[in-house]
């Protein structure tokens, strides 16, 4: 007999498989492309002012015959920059590129239309909560029982012609009908939510959430610049009125970004926006005659809202809601079956 023989004999031992790397195409970026986020702002900036040079050749300013025209138009650069930078400038190219911009898939459905819903309805009582807030503190004077003031804009833009219909009939209408019509003004900011919420959060989402978001409403404060010095929203045709203009994108920034993180959707801040654009006037409804009020302070982005917006974003840093987000970087499923194994292991 042999030394060997008899002998338990001992299997070969199997190198443990080799760890697989990570799928390269997740959804988001774990560092920041700098290089196509430059692209990116060049690219929306240029064609902004590319579409509102009309306004500046023409002499008129925003009396511009087709203004309304060329504002909705420049509201489609962002977007037009994000798929350009997309397509042409970031590598590795997102893909898939729709859940990159947050347009699908839709999950959980649920919870993407209970912000969506949340987003437009809550945009329309931001407004409306600070005007009164403003007429509190003596900052603009209402009439909510003759709608003064509006029966005046309409006098004014009947030329005389008697209007059958009673003014606080239309101001019931107006109210009424104001979030369906707030959802025709998606068709419009779906334009800027695919570039700023769409592509540019998701990009900056790796410096973190704060650094994210605010940067991203800066950009987007200062994207209006074309029209601010024409003396849009403000009617501060100056570098002021830029600077009110970056302070209110940056307040709404964080919100509307906010949903869309806590989401995973763009959808709830392309409504959001919709509803914030649909209800800029309502102050124009129940604001009393002859009152004059400042823009910068009680305007749709003036300092009041700032105001209302900064207790809403300090309520949801208190409550934890800004770290509630769907994973920015889904596992792999060679990267979820390596787990699974680690855990039997």
């Amino acid at each position: 007999m042999s030394a060997g023989e008899g002998a338990e004999t001992t299997p070969p031992q199997t190198a443990a498989p080799e760890p697989t790397a990570p799928a390269p195409n997740h959804p988001f970026p774990t560092k920041v492309p700098w290089i196509s986020v430059a692209a990116f702002i060049v690219i929306a900036y240029g064609l902004a002012w590319l579409v509102a040079l009309p306004l500046w050749l023409s002499g008129e300013g925003l009396s511009t015959p087709g203004a309304i025209f060329l504002i909705v138009l420049m509201m489609y650069t962002p977007g037009a920059a994000a798929l350009i930078v997309a397509f042409s400038v970031q590598r590795p190219r997102p893909r898939p590129l729709p859940e990159y911009l947050g347009l699908w898939p839709l999950r959980p459905a649920k919870r993407v239309i209970w912000l969506t819903t949340a987003g437009l309805l809550g945009s329309i009582l931001l407004i409306v909560v600070s005007v009164f807030v403003s007429a509190a503190f003596g900052l603009v004077s209402l009439d909510l029982v003759h709608f003064s003031g509006f029966e005046q804009t309409l006098n004014a833009a009947a030329g005389g012609v008697i209007i059958p219909i009673p003014v606080g009939l239309l101001v019931v209408i107006q109210l009424v009908s104001l979030p369906f019509a707030s959802l025709f003004n998606a068709f419009a900011t779906i334009g800027e939510e695919l570039g700023w919420r769409g592509w540019l959060l998701p990009s900056l989402r790796p410096l973190g959430t704060w650094p994210a978001l605010i940067i991203t409403g800066i950009v987007w404060g200062l994207w209006h610049a074309p029209i601010i010095l024409l003396g849009y929203d403000f009617d501060q045709p100056n570098a002021f009125g830029v600077v009110m203009m970056v302070g209110g994108c940056l307040f709404l920034g964080i919100l509307i970004g906010w949903l869309r993180l806590r989401s995973g959707s763009i959808w709830p801040s392309v409504f959001a926006h919709a509803g914030f654009n649909g209800a800029a006037g309502f102050l124009g409804l129940v604001i009393a005659a002859g009152a004059k009020p400042d823009p910068v302070i009680v305007g749709a982005l003036g300092l009041v809202p700032w105001l209302v917006m900064a207790v809403i974003i300090a309520v949801l840093a208190v409550t934890g809601q800004f770290s509630k987000q769907p994973r920015l970087l889904r596992r792999s499923r060679t990267d979820a079956s390596a787990g699974t194994a680690a855990r039997a292991r």
